[in-house]
């Protein structure tokens, strides 16, 4: 691979295979496009126009200082990404807490992996995506995929799957025939937002029919009796009920899952992006826990990531209501030694604050921040009712965007700093699995860009604090991560930059410098106090809005292989771009003929928020129910314009995968 004149020789990477999938093997033409910011911009009467840098940082630090001497410290909030590396998003929780002393910080991993996070907390004390190597998905004997579609989003992660999938073994439940599912020997298709009651179905056709692993839960587990009070009720036919699914193919998955030698259930975001997606991820938890899957080697429950650092970006706190190592902030022990560590007292440390889309949706507002510095996201086009959250953005005193590229998010801004990208810079990323990777700079950044490290240094430099508190370098910045999270259950105490250059492969926790890091978690015992894992009684209540006669549709949302999350950088490469240039709408061909719909035609999907403007897209193995939008596009294109903020209560994820819309025509193009 050749980036800019630099050649960079691949390796054999257990994770991936060596193998990159299309946004991966042409991400290195954004680094030199036209379209890169390379000076920051500062709005000067309505405009965005090229300024210096002293100018772009004067006038931040002037806002900052004005709002919260009006609204005080929490006037100003932070809005951090999960795409970026370890090392910012410590610095960047460091600097809301300390630099800003406000409790308004969160970030868009709220949007990705929350709800999965609150259910393995809840089932195993602690939460890792996947806690056991990637690899160990090649012996599957069978392999459950929930509302996951990595053939399109992380192809290279199919490779795992092979064997289950050549083997007959592979069972994916989505509501849509994805790419993913094509490959399945079995695929599941639920209704949206009926998850829950699926997984009730099949652990009630394992109990029933003997097939409970009673030596595990009663050894390993606790809580199995209040769970089964409640799955009693929902016996297959009465699930085939409610989600479509026959009770023939619920028992059918209960006997692979029961028979397997080695099996795994593996959760995503169709499964979590819902009003009750933390209890829908418990309840397929607890189906594995009944199989006797979590903390047995060859088997087990994990969760898919959905951002870059994914992982390591919800550990160390930039979520509103965590320090880093994973530690609570309303902890007082865990207060008193993050505190310790950055050298300030505890008790001025601000407590929880707002989680993400309440955050935004407090913009302005009389209690609200009036000032919002964003690292890493493009809400314009990636939050739930996303027309409401850019009208709050323009009621700010401050908007500062730090990216690479004039996002839709940050043509709002007052500020935009121009930052590196990956290839310009050195920093960890925590990988899915929980190891950590050392991603070294193999380029210099163009002139006039800096790093985000420098960004937050030069800031809280300008407000007061000693320039050593911030460091720009990112091993610095690393080495005090490290005791920042000594102790707490994501443990990276032992881990150095100079054991990852050695290329030593460590999984967190690693909690001493010569521990050899923890690849298979819960072997032994699980993170709560008394080593059991947890049962988790849950049941289902189906979404937050169902479809009527006024919106009588189902719309669910997702990726499509060319584009990454809002789009801000696919869109800008011609060889994705030209592949997929607008949004379109995946609906049944009978569906779209009720409302006077042929394939290609411009439809408008209208919900109860708003509407988007999508190109339609005629699919015979659709549900004639459910209609399907890619979440990439800005503008009237957006997804987000319709799609419904109602918050899972535990983990404050928005109810992105379902939604009653309807479909009617449009009057021309989108633009």
């Amino acid at each position: 691979m050749s980036l800019s004149g630099t050649t960079v020789a691949p390796r054999d990477f257990p994770a991936n295979g060596g193998g990159l999938c299309q946004k991966g093997w042409t991400s290195g033409s954004l680094l030199t496009s036209p379209a890169r910011l390379t000076s920051p911009l500062i709005r000067v009467d309505g405009e965005l126009v090229p300024g210096s840098w002293d100018d772009a940082l004067t006038r931040i630090v002037r806002g900052i200082t004005e709002i919260q001497s009006r609204h005080g410290k929490d006037g100003v909030a932070i809005f951090g990404g999960g795409g970026l590396t370890n090392e910012k998003a410590y610095l960047l929780g460091k600097f809301a807490r300390v630099a800003l002393g406000t409790s308004q910080i969160d970030y868009n991993g709220r949007f990705c992996m929350s709800s999965a996070a609150a259910a393995g907390t809840k089932a195993f004390g602690v939460d890792r995506g996947l806690p056991f190597p990637l690899t160990d998905l090649g012996e599957a004997d069978v392999v459950l995929l929930v509302g996951a579609n990595p053939a399109e989003t992380m192809p290279p992660f199919m490779q795992h799957l092979r064997h289950a999938a050549d083997t007959g073994s592979l069972v994916v439940v989505d509501p849509r025939r994805t790419p993913t599912a094509e490959q399945a020997s079995l695929h599941l298709a639920p209704a949206p937002g009926t998850d829950l009651a699926l997984a009730l179905g099949i652990l009630h056709a394992l109990v029933a029919d003997g097939m409970l692993d009673s030596s595990y839960v009663d050894t390993r587990t606790q809580g199995f009796e209040a769970v089964w009070r409640i799955v009693a009720r929902w016996w297959p036919e009465r699930v085939e009920r409610v989600t479509g699914v026959s009770a023939a193919d619920q028992r059918r998955v209960a006997v692979l899952l029961a028979e397997a030698g080695n099996a795994y259930i593996l959760t995503a975001r169709g499964a979590e992006q819902h009003a009750s997606g933390s209890d829908t991820v418990s309840a397929w938890i607890n189906l594995a826990l009944a199989l006797g899957l979590p903390g047995r080697a060859g088997s087990g429950y994990g969760c898919l990531t959905g951002q870059g650092n994914g992982q390591g970006g919800r550990e160390h706190g930039q979520k509103a209501d965590q320090l880093p190592g994973y530690r609570k902030i309303d902890d007082p022990a865990a207060r008193a030694h993050v505190a310790r560590v950055w050298g300030v007292p505890a008790d001025s440390l601000p407590g929880p604050g707002r989680s993400a889309y309440e955050l935004l949706d407090a913009l302005g507002g009389e209690n609200g921040p009036h000032g919002l510095l964003v690292f890493g996201s493009n809400v314009v086009v990636s939050a739930p009712r996303s027309a409401h959250i850019a009208e709050k953005l323009s009621t700010l005193d401050l908007l500062v965007v730090a990216d690479l590229v004039l996002s839709e998010t940050a043509a709002l801004a007052d500020v935009v700093l121009p930052v590196t990208q990956w290839a310009e810079e050195d920093g960890t990323m925590t990988n899915l699995e929980g190891r950590i990777l050392l991603r070294r700079a193999a380029i210099d950044p163009p002139p006039g860009v800096r790093t985000d490290l420098e960004v937050l240094n030069e800031l809280s430099t300008r407000l007061g604090q000693p320039p050593e508190r911030f460091s720009t370098d990112a091993e610095t910045v690393f080495t005090e991560l490290r005791e920042a999270s000594r102790g707490g259950l994501a443990d990276y105490s032992g881990v150095s930059y100079e054991r990852l250059r050695d290329g030593e492969a460590l999984y967190w926790p690693v909690p001493g410098d010569d521990h050899p890091g923890t690849p298979r978690m819960f072997l032994d015992a699980f993170a709560h106090a008394d080593g059991r894992a947890r049962f988790v009684p849950v049941d289902h209540r189906g979404p937050a809005e169902t479809p009527d006669a006024e919106f009588p549709l189902h719309a669910t949302t997702g990726r499509v292989l060319q584009h990454y999350q809002s789009g801000a950088q696919t869109r800008l490469i011609a060889e994705l771009n030209e592949t997929v240039p607008e949004a379109y709408v995946e609906v049944h061909p009978e569906t779209a003929a009720r409302s006077g719909l042929a394939d290609g035609d411009w439809a408008k999907v209208v919900s109860r928020r708003g509407e988007t403007v999508a190109r339609v897209r005629h699919t015979a193995s659709a549900r004639p129910d459910v209609v399907f939008l890619p979440f990439h596009f800005p503008g009237a294109q957006r997804a987000n314009l319709f799609t419904n903020p109602a918050l899972d209560p535990t983990s404050r994820m928005p109810e992105f995968k379902v939604c009653a819309v309807r479909l009617e025509k449009a009057g021309g193009a989108a633009r």
